[in-house]
């Protein structure tokens, strides 16, 4: 097996989900040809914990270690890809961020049960914490049963200042996937003249661009209905119709509002959302605003 210097960290607990996302990390582990980290995180909060003596935290740390290892055997056996495994202490979330920042990830793929959504919209499950935390990009899972490989892009787009960047990394996601298609869509809640005129006008150059790169796209504004639907739900909905595989979100509504702000249609997205969610902290103070007429 050849060592690679992508890495892709899959957080692992061995529920369900995490097993189903350590198999969709397989189609990422495969196009980058990168390494796989499989990361067990023993919680040191709680009741239970406070009463384990030193021995029972270093049992529990062991068999955990155990687990991880076949697991990896088994990974490497059927994918024959590179398996690394760590086991650490601490925080979810917390040693999440601080283990992709440390082996240098690429990307981390991990599951998320999808909790309910009005309850944890403030605090957040440990899915939604790492995304808001990592400055590595993020794909969250909560389906169950998903397509090998990726031939549909589903990206969202406003008039925010982080569109070409959005798009920039659409285009290497698709190119990654051999040419996956890019399917652009914006919501529209208003009726109001300029608005429209000028994301019009975004969408014909982000469709121009991409085409010049010759890449399959189409671009489409979806109308809106006022308390009938969310910005989420019309974008969930639209994703589902065009059959995407992966929707592209960036997670900071406002870059300067504070470091680790995440939009409630963000959250939103990343909760409901069967397809998998690609969730990516834009660069700070980037002016990005418009694509030139390529033409």
């Amino acid at each position: 097996m050849i060592q690679s210097s992508n890495k892709i960290l899959v957080p692992i607990d061995f529920s369900e989900q995490s097993l189903v996302a350590l198999e969709q990390s397989y189609n990422i582990a495969r196009e980058y040809q990168a390494e796989i980290t499989l990361l067990h995180v023993i919680e040191e909060s709680g009741m239970l914990a406070k009463f384990f003596s030193k021995q029972q935290h270093e049992d529990v740390k062991k068999n955990a270690q155990q687990e991880l290892d076949k697991l990896a055997l088994d990974v490497e056996k059927k994918s024959k890809f590179v398996v690394n495994t760590l086991v650490a202490k601490g925080s979810i979330y917390e040693k999440v961020a601080e283990v992709a920042e440390l082996i240098n990830a690429t990307m981390i793929v991990m599951g998320t049960n999808g909790d309910d959504f009005k309850k944890k919209r403030f605090i957040g499950s440990n899915a939604l914490r790492v995304v808001r935390e990592s400055s590595v990009p993020v794909i969250t899972i909560k389906g169950k049963h998903h397509r090998k490989g990726c031939k549909n892009i589903v990206l969202p787009l406003d008039l925010s200042k982080e569109t070409r960047e959005k798009v920039t990394k659409a285009i290497e996601l698709s190119k990654l996937f051999g040419g996956a298609a890019i399917r652009v869509v914006s919501v529209l809640f208003t009726s109001d003249e300029f608005i429209v005129n000028r994301l019009t006008r975004q969408l014909g150059q982000v469709k121009a661009f991409l085409e010049k790169e010759e890449i399959e796209c189409t671009a489409e504004i979806i109308k809106g209905i006022k308390g009938k639907e969310t910005l989420a739900g019309n974008i969930l909905e639209y994703a589902t119709k065009v059959e995407g595989d992966l929707i592209m979100i960036m997670t900071q509504q406002e870059v300067d509002f504070t470091e680790y702000f995440i939009g409630s249609s963000a959250q939103e997205i990343i909760y409901h959302s069967t397809i998998p969610v690609l969730s990516i902290r834009p660069l700070p103070k980037k002016d990005t605003t418009l694509f030139p007429n390529p033409y």
